[in-house]
């Protein structure tokens, strides 16, 4: 495969997302809505949003709150079932294809790919019976800004998979922690379940108030009329399975063990007083 050249059958995936635009209704929109899909024939494109988060961080895998909001960059996809037991993957920003099945042994090397073959393993696992499909895939969120361009690739996917062979009958909050789960189990990170819910429950206009340990929510607009929210790019590329992202979850959940010893009640760091710290 030569740089910029796709090859039957991705040719007309790879034509497509070049040339993607999304529909509602039958009408053309010139903004991206935080989520977006349509089918044609037996193909799915679909568009999931990346997030900012605005209070709350390091705070959802400590049962805590969150206040986030998806933005309007996202991950798009195209998925075509082939009829065969394997996948067949095409990243377009990253110009590299991958092929894997759909068996626990079958994992993928390449990073990218890891999280659609962890939906896939994900979804099998939830009981929707996932067959082989041909897809490419590009965005517009930054890679390792801090964006949760993952959390769209997985949200993506999972709702793809969803739609395609398990007739929707997988909710939303399970599609967020599909891509949760595909996080812990196929790519080494033990995050939280805050990139996956704005993600998949982003609302134009809006922050949402996520009770992380619940997974209660609220909408709260937000149009600072008069003030700009800006967002910097810092250029700056990070792996939170490489970073010190786990090594700081271990450390909040060694000291709720510590402190369970004397207060078995507590679950995570957000129900630790200051005395029960002071404790240990």
């Amino acid at each position: 495969m030569k740089d910029g050249l796709i090859l039957h059958p991705f040719l007309f995936i790879y034509q497509n997302l070049l040339t993607f635009n999304f529909y509602h209704y039958g009408h053309r929109i010139c903004k991206k809505p935080l989520y977006q899909a349509f089918r044609r024939y037996n193909r799915l494109s679909i568009y999931f949003s990346g997030r900012i988060n605005l209070i709350g961080e390091h705070t959802d895998y400590n049962g805590g709150f969150v206040f986030p909001g998806a933005v309007d960059k996202g991950m798009v996809a195209e998925i075509k079932p082939n009829g065969k037991d394997k996948v067949c993957a095409y990243s377009i920003d990253l110009k590299d294809y991958v092929e894997f099945g759909l068996n626990e042994e079958d994992a993928p090397k390449a990073s990218w790919a890891r999280y659609i073959f962890g939906v896939c393993r994900e979804m099998i696992k939830r009981g929707v019976d996932v067959k082989g499909f041909n897809t490419a895939f590009a965005g517009d969120v930054p890679l390792g800004a801090g964006m949760s361009s993952s959390a769209a690739l997985e949200s993506t996917y999972a709702y793809a998979l969803n739609d395609l062979f398990g007739d929707n009958k997988i909710d939303k909050f399970e599609l967020a922690k599909v891509g949760q789960a595909t996080e812990h189990n196929y790519c080494g990170v033990n995050c939280g379940i805050m990139d996956q819910f704005a993600s998949v429950f982003g609302k134009e206009g809006h922050l949402i108030r996520l009770d992380c340990r619940s997974l209660e929510y609220q909408y709260f607009p937000f149009r600072p009329d008069g003030y700009r929210l800006v967002l910097v790019d810092s250029v700056v590329k990070h792996e939170l399975a490489s970073s010190a992202y786990n090594k700081r979850r271990q450390s909040c959940e060694a000291v709720v063990a510590a402190i369970k010893k004397n207060h078995p009640t507590v679950e995570f760091l957000r129900d630790c007083t200051m005395d029960m710290l002071n404790e240990v």
